[in-house]
């Protein structure tokens, strides 16, 4: 695929607006796009407009590349995300991460909504995310695009320590209360069975969901620095409590807690 053609046209679009290259970009999951209503002085280009985007077709993913600011910073906003479900393959997927690098982008700021694992969470709380479990294919499999990394990534600090210690004090100052936790990448797109939620904690995840890791892994192959969070949406359940999970209903407890994630992230994206 040709990177350099897409990076090409958004940064033709961003100059033929005059202004300034973002070197931040943020990745809205599921619900989340309510964030880029946010963002002033908004650039928005749909993704049907870019060289070789593919458009996404899950629930809550409008499929807009927005420039603009957020809080004063400039910032590169993706409203919606492809997913290895929908039939991609790992190549589209974290295609535009590897654009973002092409443009000079220095830190990527993941968000997805995801099911609780962790049995004390609870529908609406945010969790930044400390580590992962892939159960994806890794995106890196192939032969490697030395252009963007080595070979074989370190993965040690795939989660920015200094961004999420500034996040716990950002979210201190602000009053809104945050978990911590380790976030397992399935593909979907079926829910988890009651089963495997019990697998998924048996493992020490906090969080499951079915995006976000492939990125992740492409971002920290590229070089970038790394921040993910995730908005709970829907609890594990057993066979025993009557709780079965709906996708509209993610969408709308996403969105309940889009505006505390937002306003953390815009004074997050002001140092990043």
């Amino acid at each position: 695929m040709d990177y350099d053609q897409s990076a090409n046209y958004i940064a033709n679009r961003i100059s033929g607006r005059s202004l300034p290259m973002p070197r931040t970009a943020v990745v809205l999951g599921s619900g989340l796009g309510k964030m880029a209503e946010h963002i002033a002085d908004a650039l928005v280009i749909p993704y049907a407009d870019i060289p070789h985007f593919q458009c996404p077709t899950a629930v809550g993913h409008r499929g807009n590349l927005i420039i603009g600011f957020l809080d004063g910073t400039p910032i590169m906003a993706m409203q919606g995300r492809l997913h290895y479900y929908e039939g991609h393959s790992m190549e589209q997927v974290t295609f535009p991460v590897r654009v973002f690098a092409r443009m000079s982008i220095r830190t990527l700021l993941v968000s997805n909504a995801a099911g609780g694992v962790n049995p004390s969470f609870r529908v609406g709380d945010l969790m930044v995310i400390t580590d992962h479990l892939n159960f994806m294919p890794n995106p890196l499999i192939g032969p490697n695009k030395d252009a963007f990394g080595p070979r074989f990534p370190d993965m040690t600090y795939t989660y920015s320590p200094r961004l999420r210690e500034a996040a716990d004090s950002i979210a201190q100052e602000l009053q809104i209360a945050l978990h911590h936790g380790v976030y397992a990448a399935q593909t979907g797109p079926a829910y988890e069975t009651p089963a495997e939620y019990r697998m998924y904690r048996t493992l020490g995840a906090d969080a499951v969901g079915m995006s976000t890791v492939p990125e992740v892994i492409v971002a920290r192959h590229c070089g970038m620095e790394v921040f993910g969070m995730s908005v709970i949406t829907n609890q594990a359940s057993d066979l025993k409590d009557g709780v079965v999970n709906d996708a509209d209903d993610v969408v709308r407890q996403a969105d309940a807690a889009a505006d505390n994630m937002t306003r953390l992230f815009a004074r997050l994206i002001s140092i990043a």
